[in-house]
């Protein structure tokens, strides 16, 4: 038992769900269960993913099944761009995974298994287009669509009146780079709390979390060098974000980010009079896989162009013959290994491949394809009106409620959730409401009803299950002191 003079609550982030015929099936999982699987325990869950949402978690989750030897056959986002980094979605897009914008899940299809997914573009209010279907052949759909805080204990803490701090996504989901910063500010904000000598919180602390959380910013036209001559390295990155590795790395200082603002895209000096050494440590430290050499030295009709590579380097060899792919993941033809290294020291997981390819495509290089593009087959709906197919969808889980049930009762007049609970049990089960209870916020929404008309339902208070000799203080069963 423990009684404490603050609390710092650190507890992270939960998925948001979606409902769709099928969501229920093995093989439908969340971005945060399916990552966990993939880097900590190392196993490879399925062989043919789908993923749905283009923010930074489904986009960096396809890189991993990537290259964890997964397949990723698309990635659907139902807003017109992708809300994660473009650096992020470049990755996919040149290695061979299809994205589509504006479009969403329609339903899961399989007997005791996902065995295919269903998409379809929508319209402006989100609505799926009927015509528009696209089914593709996987054994697992990822779903990636937000975050929620995990604050309950946070508001329960502040109801009772004992002092509590929040840091990283328990406080406001960003980046993970940004809870670093917000971990630091509660420390010292603790510390200070405690009444411990401490130092004042950095200014640029607060700065850097807030550059940190940003959004994505701009997309700029590509800066490419008019330049034919001698060796320099070539940024791809065209969005503002906040990284400044590549400046923090190179030897001659040629590459810039402005420190006061690191969300500025980063500028090649071409002409400095101590020029590239190509040391290729640019392009091995950044994080988005944006930055090749172009080496004109040797042939200047076949330049050598250097490019990360971040899969199992088992697979490849000097010699092997790879496919060279553009931002947009255009083909660019194929070239054969020359070299392959790692610089020691720097993002030891990435190696650098050489090939040389022909002037006109050097500067255009970004990536190469890592998997085979899928194409989808034809579906179409047996009702005009999507909406009815999404009634089959459950909403609750735990109870087993329907979209179908809850839609019901909002179109009858109902307004206050705790009606919606006492009819259907929905958000009455094991997880409290932790997913289902915001789906059903968004029902209403999508009824054009305003959520201040709606009656929300009391929130269960935070609770572990303990054994009643906890409560009787007796010993533990081993203890017997």
């Amino acid at each position: 038992m423990v009684s404490p003079k603050t609390l710092l609550i650190a507890t992270g982030a939960r998925e948001k769900s979606l409902a769709f015929p099928g969501n229920t099936l093995p093989g439908i999982y969340g971005a945060g269960a399916f990552q966990t699987l993939v880097n900590r325990d190392l196993v490879r869950p399925c062989e043919n993913l789908f993923i749905i949402g283009g923010g930074n978690v489904g986009l960096i989750a396809g890189y991993q099944a990537i290259q964890a030897g997964i397949h990723v056959c698309g990635l659907a986002e139902a807003a017109p761009e992708c809300g994660g980094y473009k650096v992020h979605k470049d990755k996919l897009v040149r290695s061979g995974v299809p994205v589509y914008t504006s479009h969403t899940v329609i339903e899961a299809l399989g007997k005791d298994h996902v065995e295919k997914v269903v998409i379809a573009q929508v319209d402006k209010n989100f609505k799926p287009i009927p015509g528009t279907e696209k089914q593709y052949d996987c054994d697992t759909v990822l779903i990636a669509v937000g975050l929620d805080p995990v604050n309950e204990f946070t508001k329960q803490a502040e109801l009772v009146g004992l002092p509590v701090f929040s840091a990283g996504d328990a406080k406001e989901i960003a980046e993970a780079s940004a809870a670093i910063f917000s971990g630091k500010i509660a420390g010292r904000k603790i510390a200070g709390f405690l009444g411990k000598q401490t130092e004042e919180i950095p200014a640029d602390w607060a700065t850097m979390e807030e550059i940190l959380k940003s959004h994505p910013g701009a997309v700029k036209e590509q800066v490419i060098p008019d330049l034919e001559v001698g060796v320099f390295p070539i940024m791809h990155c065209t969005q503002e974000i906040p990284c400044n590795p590549c400046s923090t790395v190179c030897p001659r200082h040629l590459i810039h980010v402005d420190p006061a603002d690191i969300r500025h895209l980063p500028e090649v000096d071409y002409f400095a009079e101590k020029g590239c050494i190509a040391c290729g440590r640019c392009v091995a430290v950044c994080p988005g896989l944006a930055i090749t050499l172009v080496d004109y030295r040797k042939n200047k009709q076949k330049p050598l162009v250097t490019l990360p590579f971040e899969q199992d380097p088992l697979s490849i060899s000097e010699g092997d013959e790879i496919e060279l792919t553009s931002n947009e993941g255009m083909s660019l033809g194929k070239a054969t290994i020359k070299i392959i290294k790692k610089i020691k020291g720097y993002a030891n997981g990435t190696s650098l491949l050489t090939v040389e390819v022909p002037r006109e495509i050097a500067k255009l290089v970004s990536g190469l394809r890592l998997i085979e593009t899928t194409q989808p087959t034809p579906f179409e709906l047996d009702t005009d009106d999507p909406e009815d197919l999404a009634d089959d969808a459950y909403i609750c889980r735990c109870e087993r409620v329907t979209a179908g049930e809850i839609r019901a009762l909002i179109r009858s007049g109902v307004r206050d959730i705790n009606q919606i609970k006492a009819v259907t049990n929905a958000s009455m089960g094991a997880c409290g409401g932790k997913t289902c209870l915001n789906m059903i916020r968004r029902m209403y929404i999508a009824e054009g009803i305003p959520l201040s008309e709606v009656t929300e339902t009391p929130v269960r208070p935070v609770f572990i299950e303990m054994p009643v000799r906890v409560l009787a203080n007796l010993p533990d069963e081993g203890d017997r002191t």
